[in-house]
């Protein structure tokens, strides 16, 4: 042992120097703000590098003073969502005010609502200072149905975020499919084994976008058999249909939203379920290394509204004076700007472009847009032909993930299995439930419309882990068992 004790000191050093380093670098930079800020952020390194160095810009023309801004980046909004709860809990226990963090920056806007309810963000300063921003023809209260400032003034949307597709062209041309259009082309059984999914229970944008295609098929048969309890429940069902479809043709559920267009690229996946800055970033790299990008991203076609990603102030934010600031500097001409100027352009990033919308309507025009990464999104002109509707699907948002990760991920040997018995065995037909394989395939009658909204949305509500997650293995369960008997019928004929 004694002999293998250098080797292992020297293992440890490896591990711990980076760590040790980085605190160093870390410690080093905060002596040498005299002012700093704590953010809480989903955003990329390209987002927090170029708002922290133009914030801090910002900051020392403004005061003169120098500021650190200390980000903190655990993971994606559920992530996050699970760091705020804890640190409020244990500040409640303490009989702190705050929790030692100034901002919450980035993520969409249910996690926004779910943290103001709870009484955990101050009213924005900014609303006051500069009322004429929030007029319609600069930030509408809504657009797309989508919410895009807190009536209460506790949180404000500071850039766009649209839901979508990416697709390496290349890939699609070897599958011999068709490049996706709409949310439905993904469940395409030709996509089988090349389809990059995300995990929703990880990601609240991913969780929207599948909540998204939920509801296009529930609007889908409302305008054709008009409203009704019958018809939410025939879309609800068709919209299940359509992520298992989804689901068994993944070769994987990633924690990261961002890898799902890296693999698309790269051609490991055919296409995937992508934000719009994660598809238009890495579109913009492939092209800078040689002409035409092979990755494409594209916008459902009616299936998909324009959200915002919001920004909020703590309660007992240790500098919520700096904090109001940031926020307001968000909004500016010049904070907004920096989300889609070209590098190099007056004002823009100086290395990366993050590749978002402003969320300002009045920064469109023709005098700004040539300037742009992105001149051709004009969002406000091109809504896409869909308006979300919260009190369908809304309530159910949490739950959905949930129901998504029993029904989709934990038997995924099981349904990509299935998926795979009917493929083989019945043909063309697995696209509807019209066999007994698919019948069974297809079943989520245990997952209704009527009992998700009435059962398990309370459920999920109580916040109560252990609860939910009893009735989800019961229902995981259920699907595993449906999945494994459609096989065995298909492998029998898959027709009576």
């Amino acid at each position: 042992m004694r002999r293998f004790l250098p080797i292992l000191l020297l293992m440890a050093a490896v591990i711990a120097a980076p760590i040790w380093l980085r605190r160093s670098s870390d410690l080093a930079a905060a002596s040498r703000g005299e002012d700093r800020l704590i953010i809480i952020t989903p955003h990329n390194q390209t987002i927090r590098s170029e708002f922290g160095e133009a914030f801090a810009r910002h900051w020392r023309e403004k005061t003169g003073r120098s500021i650190y801004l200390d980000w903190r980046a655990p993971g994606g909004t559920s992530d996050i969502a699970r760091v705020i709860d804890s640190s409020f809990s244990a500040a409640e226990k303490d009989g702190r005010e705050g929790v030692g963090m100034d901002l919450f920056f980035g993520g969409g806007e249910p996690d926004f609502k779910a943290q103001a309810d709870k009484g955990r963000f101050v009213e924005l300063s900014v609303f006051t200072s500069h009322p004429e921003w929030f007029e319609e023809d600069v930030i509408p209260a809504q657009f797309t149905g989508e919410t895009y400032y807190d009536p209460q003034h506790r949180w404000v949307g500071v850039c766009l975020a649209q839901m979508g597709i990416c697709y390496n062209r290349d890939a699609v041309k070897r599958l011999g499919v068709l490049p996706p259009r709409l949310w439905s082309d993904l469940g395409d059984p030709g996509y089988a084994g090349y389809l990059a999914l995300a995990d929703p229970t990880k990601s609240g944008s991913v969780n929207r976008m599948y909540e998204l295609i939920v509801q296009e098929q529930m609007q889908r048969v409302i305008r054709e058999q008009g409203d009704s309890p019958e018809s939410r429940e025939e879309g609800w069902q068709r919209g299940l249909n359509l992520l298992q479809r989804m689901a068994a043709n993944a070769r994987y559920f990633t924690d990261s939203a961002s890898k799902v267009p890296h693999d698309v690229a790269q051609g490991d996946a055919a296409a995937g379920t992508c934000i719009d800055f994660y598809g238009r970033s890495f579109e913009e790299k492939l092209a800078k290394r040689g002409g035409n990008s092979r990755l494409h991203w594209i916008a459902p076609l009616g299936g998909t509204s324009i959200s915002v990603d919001p920004i909020a102030v703590f309660r007992g934010a240790p500098r919520a004076d700096i904090a109001q600031e940031f926020v307001t500097f968000c909004l500016s001409r010049e904070g907004q700007l920096l989300w889609n100027l070209k590098v190099g352009q007056p004002g823009g990033p100086r290395e990366t472009s993050p590749r978002r919308l402003p969320v300002r309507r009045d920064l469109y025009g023709p005098d700004v847009l040539p300037m742009f990464a992105d001149p051709d999104a004009l969002p406000y002109e091109r809504g896409g032909g869909f308006t979300y509707e919260k009190e369908l699907t809304g309530p159910a948002f949490r739950a959905l993930a949930q129901i998504f990760r029993a029904m989709c991920i934990d038997p995924h040997q099981e349904i990509t299995g299935a998926w795979l018995a009917m493929r083989t065995h019945t043909g063309p037909a697995v696209a509807i439930p019209d066999t007994p394989a698919g019948g069974v395939f297809f079943d989520t009658s245990h997952v209704s419309y009527h009992r998700v909204m009435t059962e398990l949305v309370p459920l999920v509500g109580k916040k109560d882990p252990l609860a939910t997650m009893r009735e989800m293995s019961r229902i995981s369960a259920i699907f595993r068992g449906n999945y494994l008997k459609a096989a065995a019928l298909a492998e029998k004929g898959g027709r009576p």
